[in-house]
């Protein structure tokens, strides 16, 4: 089924309707803060379907739901270095550890801000060259190689009261990737993390703490966008929809997340996405995938 585009912008989710929409929402929400990259997995789920692409417009938009989850699931950090910060402002003690920890936030964010707006115009175009699932297999194997390295090689010693303004930045310009569909923010960061010495755990809360600025921002922006664009009522209804399911399966999600690196390892995940890849690839190769 083709895309469909308004003025510009790739808004193939209305056609689909809320319950296809619910279930991409489950399927979103699961893989959004996994380290598997939930744009691969929307834009194979519907190929495999035979569904219509639901578009950039809608990954992109979908990362509200994940600010959603990461904010439930990390409250008390995120209340800690939201309040500690402001508490540090006004006794201006520029050394307090939270009030450090939200400017390194920031300035984290910094790379991807100015990489998103440089590269916008073929992120999100209709028919991007990036979303073709050629691109996306071999993303996902680059992935599931450096993951893997980073398992091998990482001491997982670090704790996030260790971490420093290099760890922020260098955890902040590994976020870039994230913009290439089949990296994953959270595979990109995680490994960034590991392969810096945190523990699993650790590594998984540095990085999500991290993109909340940029996941937050990634979504508002979109959804900027398609107020730009007059999606009809009917639209924002159906976004509404995957927004709510995507938002408590991604709680789930990053439940699961954490419960695994804390009593496993990242290999399932690198499994995954290698397996992943292979099969992908072979896929559009024999012409079963478009």
């Amino acid at each position: 089924m083709a895309d469909i585009c308004t003025q510009g912008v790739d808004t193939g989710f209305v056609g689909l309707g809320f319950a296809k929409v619910a279930f991409l929402g489950v399927v979103q929400g699961i893989t959004e803060l996994l380290p598997i990259s939930s744009t691969a997995h929307m834009r194979i789920v519907p190929a495999v379907l035979g569904w219509q692409d639901p578009g950039s417009a809608f990954s992109a938009a979908m990362q509200l739901a994940a600010l959603a989850a990461v904010i439930s699931y990390f409250w008390s950090d995120v209340r800690d270095i939201l309040f500690g910060s402001l508490e540090a402002l006004t006794r201006r003690d520029f050394s307090d550890r939270h009030f450090r920890l939200a400017l390194w936030i920031v300035l984290a964010t910094i790379p991807i801000v100015i990489a998103g707006v440089a590269l916008s115009g073929v992120l999100n175009a209709c028919n991007s060259p990036l979303r073709s699932l050629t691109v996306i297999g071999w993303a996902c194997i680059a992935m599931a190689i450096l993951l893997a390295l980073a398992e091998i090689f990482a001491s997982h010693r670090r704790t996030v009261g260790e971490a420093s303004l290099t760890d922020a930045l260098l955890v902040g310009v590994a976020q870039i990737g994230a913009l290439i569909p089949g990296v994953s923010r959270s595979g990109s960061t995680l490994t960034a993390a590991l392969g810096l010495g945190f523990k699993r755990a650790e590594a998984a809360r540095f990085s999500f703490l991290l993109g909340l600025p940029a996941i937050a921002l990634a979504g508002l922006k979109e959804l900027w966008e398609l107020h730009k664009v007059h999606l009809d009522a009917h639209g924002w209804s159906v976004l509404i929809v995957g927004l709510v399911v995507a938002s408590v399966s991604a709680f789930f999600a990053i439940w699961g997340l954490m419960r695994v690196l804390e009593r496993f390892s990242a290999w399932p995940f690198v499994v995954y996405r290698g397996l992943l890849g292979v099969v992908l690839l072979l896929c559009v190769a024999m012409g079963w995938l478009a």
